[in-house]
């Protein structure tokens, strides 16, 4: 088994300074597949200072070579792409087909747009008779979620990167080793020491410590609001900048002219996917009354076919939730709906049968789940769906906008100029148009609690960004 007993400080692997680890647990079968150092105040100390000596010359450097060693990076990445998707399955229990086409060429994709931004953003600008310059906030502090491991450390790192910003990274304590993995490919593409440095550890004492650490510039956090709530707190209080991605309950609006078979089967399709765990997910399915008891058959007739299985089966659809504090969070959820009135229509609380170990949870399908009920309204990260019916668009758009989230969405309509027309009224940081594809390119982030700031794309560089304007 490979080592993963060391933390990346300025430019090497070395030892914690402290003894406390953090074992990591495949969610399949909960066996414990490796163990990484619990980085302690003083590692992330030690990864900041290297990461303040490194910015003046990273900052320095051409953006045509800083988008040089972001080109590297992309390469050294696609060269483990087999090797990143089996450690994403793993450590988060994703099918391997999933893993190798989201958890490995999503992060791929996006490192390589930011090579070309990097080559390609005006740093620099004329404004009339002055002349802007985008210059590098300085450090930067990167808590990253489990659910996309390595795709939310691109999403920071590359654009941070880009930016001529330096990084100290603390991964989420489920999944370090495909962190561990992009350290090497950091490497391995020739950053100089201290450019990028990696902190495995907990969130209450290495993600609190990289949070609060007077020598960080930026704090950019994606993971629960509550936990961004306390972030973002300990960011104001030190008045640093702040990039924060929170939760969702996404809406999926189905309109009456819609293809109501393809809409619902592309709603299963999007929550189940990652088992759920994707904070952008349209647990909410919004059908007009007088089509709804055939969308509950549609949706039920869908999550069917999502039988959990081994993640490492061929064509498998449905792994196990990373780990057994999800499990019983979700199934707690399940257990509620039904408590509060909602028709259990698939799925349910209990064990998946031939399942009794690992972390697995039912493909569910809630129906007449109403506004009030706390399934409608809080964050489940599971695979649950909640299908609610409404009567008019008027009451579409009360009951889409009705949580205290806005991440993202979808609309089906019987064109896109009503979907688009619809879509304006939410509030929400990204709507998918009939069926509409990811965009690695588009601004992503949330309205209302579901964030702060936005990511991929130029959007995402310009959150590594300050102005400075010289008057002539």
């Amino acid at each position: 088994m490979k080592a993963h007993d060391a933390l990346y400080i300025d430019g090497q692997w070395r030892p914690a300074l402290g003894r406390d680890a953090i074992e990591v647990v495949n969610p399949a079968d909960e066996q414990v597949i490796a163990v990484v150092p619990a980085g302690s105040a003083e590692d992330v100390d030690a990864a900041v200072h290297a990461a303040r000596t490194a910015f003046p010359g990273w900052a320095a450097t051409p953006p045509a070579q800083r988008a040089e060693r972001i080109a590297a990076l992309r390469d050294e990445l696609a060269a483990r792409r087999e090797e990143i998707a089996e450690t994403v399955t793993a450590e988060l229990g994703a099918p391997l087909g999933f893993s190798r086409k989201v958890h490995a060429d999503l992060p791929i994709a996006v490192a390589g747009t930011y090579a070309e931004l990097a080559a390609s953003h005006p740093f620099e600008e004329r404004i009339g008779n002055s002349t802007v310059l985008h210059e590098p906030v300085g450090v930067v502090g990167a808590i990253t979620p489990w659910n996309y491991p390595l795709h939310q450390i691109v999403a920071k790192a590359a654009p941070a990167l880009a930016a001529g910003c330096t990084v100290v990274l603390k991964p989420a304590e489920d999944t370090p080793l495909v962190a561990q993995l992009f350290a090497e490919a950091v490497h391995a593409a020739g950053f100089p020491a201290g450019v990028l440095n990696l902190v495995t550890g907990t969130g209450p004492v290495a993600g609190q410590a990289l949070a609060e650490h007077e020598g960080v510039d930026l704090v950019s956090f994606t993971g629960s609001t509550a936990v961004g709530r306390q972030v973002g707190a300990a960011a104001g209080a030190a008045v640093k900048r702040v990039a924060l991605e929170l939760g969702g309950k996404s809406a999926n609006v189905i309109l009456p002219g819609a293809d109501l078979a393809r809409a619902v089967n592309v709603g299963v399709a999007n929550v189940f996917a990652n088992s759920g765990q994707t904070c952008s997910a349209w647990t909410r399915m919004l059908v007009d009354s007088a089509r709804y008891e055939e969308a509950v058959e549609l949706a039920a007739a869908a999550a069917a076919k999502y039988a959990p299985s081994d993640p490492q089966e061929d064509g498998g659809r449905l792994g196990p939730v990373v780990n057994a504090r999800q499990r019983d969070r979700v199934r707690g959820y399940i257990e509620s709906g039904i408590a509060e009135g909602a028709r259990l229509v698939a799925g349910g609380p209990q064990p998946p049968e031939g399942r009794e170990t690992g972390y697995y949870v039912r493909p569910t399908v809630l129906a007449d789940v109403t506004p009030g009920m706390t399934v409608a309204q809080e964050e489940i990260f599971g695979p649950v769906i909640c299908l609610m019916p409404y009567e008019d668009e008027a009451d579409a758009l009360r009951i889409a906008n009705g949580t205290v989230y806005g991440l993202a969405g979808a609309v089906w309509a019987a064109d896109d100029a009503e979907a688009v027309a619809f879509a304006r009224g939410l509030l929400t940081g990204q709507v998918d148009i009939n069926g509409g594809r990811f965009n690695p390119l588009a601004p992503f982030g949330g309205y209302k609690q579901s964030g702060i700031g936005r990511e991929l794309g130029p959007h995402g560089l310009s959150e590594y960004l300050q102005t400075k304007s010289l008057q002539f």
